[in-house]
């Protein structure tokens, strides 16, 4: 007997471990009933960056779903939304397009000034807005997030976990599922400009289908991925990556591993609600902002071009201050 339960845990770590190596907080689950296939520092605080976006669509379903607002209202473009950092849709003061139209835009290009649009048509304001959020966001047990505007542009106070994420994702798909093709879109037209998603993963993994990227110095490059085959849906959280590439091989990564395995794994998972809390609260989130953007990282590109005989090569510093901005690459 003794020696089964010995068998089956064998069995249960070899199907939880990852086949990549891997950095920052990352999840795999099934949405509907919470399993969880694979988690690492699922509980340590991050800096959403643009995955705010989701929670921005969230709490405008809401709004909908309560009559408070239409698909076809027009939202306006104010002062403050134009005086958002990149990345941006680039309405002038004044300038109207339809919620549906900032919702594809909100998700598809991640612009910074159409979810403050967004914010401001729903809330009546900036700051009433926030308020729904961080209600939202108790209401599904997001326990460690505090949101602090919405669009995921940098600020201290603006803080989630893999976790809190996988929660926030859950209620987007069983909530909303007639929203999910906002999700899944791979580009979105507002007058003559076309805009692409940052969601490689929408073309190249089989069976994705949906949904958010997002990145700042300080969070490095994260997404939150769905992805169904035969009927059976995961979704992966990846935080904290060093780059696009990185990212998205790591989220596939993920998700193939939760396929190959879902059979095993969805029975002797635990779930979202299930797993113990592994990290203190007093814990701050990472901040990245030295390796992703800044001197840290030179000095690695500088060791792999040394590392690779290319130490010779003229180095051309680039200077874009990143951290100006919740891009969602």
């Amino acid at each position: 007997m003794l020696r089964r339960a010995g068998l089956g845990l064998l069995v249960g770590a070899i199907l939880s471990a990852p086949t990549a190596a891997s950095a920052g907080p990352a999840l795999v689950f099934e949405p509907f009933n919470g399993t969880i296939f694979y988690a690492e520092d699922l509980d340590a605080p991050w800096f959403p960056a643009s995955l705010t976006k989701m929670m921005t669509a969230y709490v405008t379903f809401q709004a909908i779903k309560k009559g408070e607002i239409k698909l076809d209202s027009d939202i306006t473009c104010s002062k403050k939304a134009v005086s958002q950092a990149p990345t941006k849709l680039g309405l002038p003061v004044g300038g109207k397009i339809s919620l549906e139209t900032g919702l594809k835009v909100l998700i598809v290009k991640s612009a910074n000034d159409v979810a403050m649009m967004i914010a401001e048509a729903v809330g009546g304001s900036e700051e009433a807005f926030i308020q729904r959020m961080n209600e939202a966001a108790r209401k599904l047990g997001m326990t460690r997030t505090k949101f602090a505007n919405p669009n995921g542009l940098p600020n201290e106070d603006q803080v989630t976990t893999a976790r809190d994420l996988a929660k926030l994702a859950r209620a987007l798909i069983i909530e909303f599922p007639e929203y999910a093709d906002i999700f899944a879109l791979p580009n979105v037209k507002v007058g003559k400009k076309v805009m692409r998603t940052h969601n490689g993963l929408l073309i190249s993994f089989p069976g994705a289908d949906g949904m958010k990227t997002g990145f700042i110095c300080d969070s490095g490059f994260n997404v939150v991925v769905s992805a169904t085959r035969d009927g059976r849906k995961l979704v992966a959280v990846v935080l904290g990556e060093p780059s696009v590439a990185i990212r998205s091989d790591r989220a596939a990564n993920l998700l193939e591993n939760g396929f190959k395995r879902y059979f095993w794994k969805s029975l002797f998972g635990t779930t979202i609600d299930g797993m113990a809390i592994q990290t203190s609260m007093n814990e701050g989130p990472a901040h990245l902002r030295n390796d992703i953007c800044g001197p840290g990282r030179a000095k690695k590109k500088k060791r792999k071009r040394t590392a690779s005989g290319a130490a010779k090569a003229k180095a051309k510093p680039q200077l874009r201050n990143l951290n100006a901005a919740a891009s969602a690459n």
